[in-house]
């Protein structure tokens, strides 16, 4: 199986959605279950990839720190500059897959 993936999983919801829409215009009790299935299938999987990319963001912010941290007691400001960076980019990970809603 492969991993979660947010637009796959948007795609599918909207997909659902429009089959929801269908199967109620027209009667169709089918289409719109089908419809139905399909959305909180896309849903789940946006979720799913979100959490994904939270938990990885986690661990770009402990990993970052962690060098940070090392960086700075051992003197090398090299692995210290790209700690604060990779903590850096751990918080932007976590920012952009917090749920909105």
């Amino acid at each position: 199986m492969s991993s979660p993936s947010k637009t796959s999983g948007a795609f599918h919801e909207a997909k659902g959605n429009v089959k929801e829409s269908i199967g109620n215009t027209f009667g169709s009790a089918n289409m719109q279950q089908k419809g139905a299935a399909e959305h909180h299938a896309g849903e789940a999987e946006k979720n799913a990839a979100r959490a994904q990319g939270y938990a990885e963001g986690a661990g770009d912010r402990v990993t970052g720190k962690k060098d940070q941290v090392v960086g700075a007691v051992t003197g090398d400001r090299s692995q210290e500059a790209a700690g604060n960076l990779r903590q850096e980019k751990g918080d932007k990970k976590q920012d952009v897959n917090r749920k909105l809603f």
